[in-house]
């Protein structure tokens, strides 16, 4: 099936004019020399592909710690409605048991991968080897110091579907623990009160992601100058942002992308079980109770916790706000596949992908959905 006159968001992160061809389920031709007669008339719609949340918590009054599979998969649909053709639920500070579970039914959905579902492309493990006074809403009765043997255990129990495990790197033995296992998956500095030497020994040792830039992490000092400009020092360090409008200000985005780059930003949502739920509902967030306020999911002392929002939404702030579209789209698509490794499947309209894309209106206020070449 060849789709015509469209504004297509392609391989070079450019938008172009033109067809494409979906065919069994992948991309076949992208702007072909030859379009059919037959070819549907997308009437210079928009293209772009699938999102890709590297960092979600839950949906819908479901969480992925949770460790339920009806869950899950309630969560799954959400997201692709949403326009989240792919992602990686995070977990949170728990026990390995509660973990373990977690992580096994990650691994059935992604087996089982069920039609009109937003597809499970790996995991990301947030927690529980984080800082104290960085821990945010991660639960502190469960922290713990780097142990690369209980992350091996978690991962090999679940298939290698972790991809992204979160560390703070001042704390004792995080450096050895980061050696190891970005031999296995991508390692992310998180919920860290490091310096600049700590961040950059982890650096140097393979971290290559940022969870939630600014969040979790002392600010930018000129003295001081701690883990986000040892990052941005580095080319391989990526940064993902949470977008939802109640983070983060859209002068610190705009900031974020200027020093990293549209090529080093990942846009995520962190939304917890209370997307997509009323205002006001109250719910459970890692073994803490949190309540949703004014569009802001806060825990009983106040910190500020997941968000309420969904990537789609995300990215919508994040055009208003200024940033190009085309880094904007990018952040938010092949960026993050790269981040979780799913780059040769999914994040680009090209050949050979799977067809997972969007068409919309080019304000991005109308949109359609298609997993597999086929529509939600």
């Amino acid at each position: 099936m060849f789709y015509k006159n469209a504004r297509i968001f392609t391989s070079d992160f450019q938008f172009h004019t033109g067809a494409f061809e979906v065919r069994d389920g992948v991309f076949g031709q992208v702007l072909p020399a030859a379009v059919p007669a037959d070819a549907i008339d997308l009437k210079g719609a928009t293209v772009i592909p699938g999102l890709v949340d590297v960092h979600s918590h839950g949906n819908s009054g479901a969480d992925f710690s949770d460790g339920d599979y009806e869950g899950l998969k309630k969560m799954a649909a959400f997201y692709a409605k949403c326009g989240v053709t792919s992602f990686a639920p995070a977990s949170m500070t728990l026990p390995y048991d509660v973990l373990a579970k977690a992580f096994a039914t990650a691994r059935q959905l992604a087996d089982e991968a069920p039609a009109g579902h937003a597809r499970l492309m790996g995991i990301q493990m947030e927690g529980p080897y984080f800082s104290y006074k960085k821990r945010g809403a991660q639960n502190p009765d469960y922290l713990k110091e780097p142990d690369f043997e209980g992350f091996q255990a978690l991962y090999d129990g679940c298939g290698g579907l972790v991809r992204i495990v979160d560390v703070a790197p001042e704390l004792p033995g995080a450096a050895e623990f980061v050696a190891k296992a970005s031999k296995l998956c991508t390692v992310s500095i998180a919920h860290t009160d490091s310096d600049y030497d700590h961040a950059k020994a982890a650096i140097d040792a393979g971290v290559t992601h940022l969870t939630h830039l600014y969040n979790a992490m002392p600010g930018i000092h000129h003295r001081n100058p701690g883990v986000i400009p040892a990052a941005v020092e580095n080319p391989k360090v990526r940064a993902e942002i949470i977008c939802d409008g109640q983070h983060i200000h859209p002068a610190s985005v705009r900031l974020a992308f200027s020093m990293f780059g549209g090529s080093r930003m990942i846009l995520v949502s962190d939304s917890g079980r209370c997307a997509g739920l009323p205002d006001g509902s109250k719910f459970e967030l890692g073994g803490q109770d949190a309540w949703l306020r004014d569009g802001v999911a806060r825990l009983a002392d106040g910190t500020i916790a997941c968000s309420a929002a969904n990537l789609w939404q995300c990215l919508t702030n994040v055009i208003s706000w200024n940033i190009p579209e085309e880094d904007a789209v990018r952040a938010a698509t092949y960026n993050p596949a790269c981040a979780i490794g799913a780059q040769e499947k999914i994040g680009s309209i090209e050949t050979g992908k799977l067809a997972d894309f969007i068409v919309c209106s080019s304000d991005y206020t109308h949109k359609r959905v298609f997993l597999g070449g086929t529509e939600i």
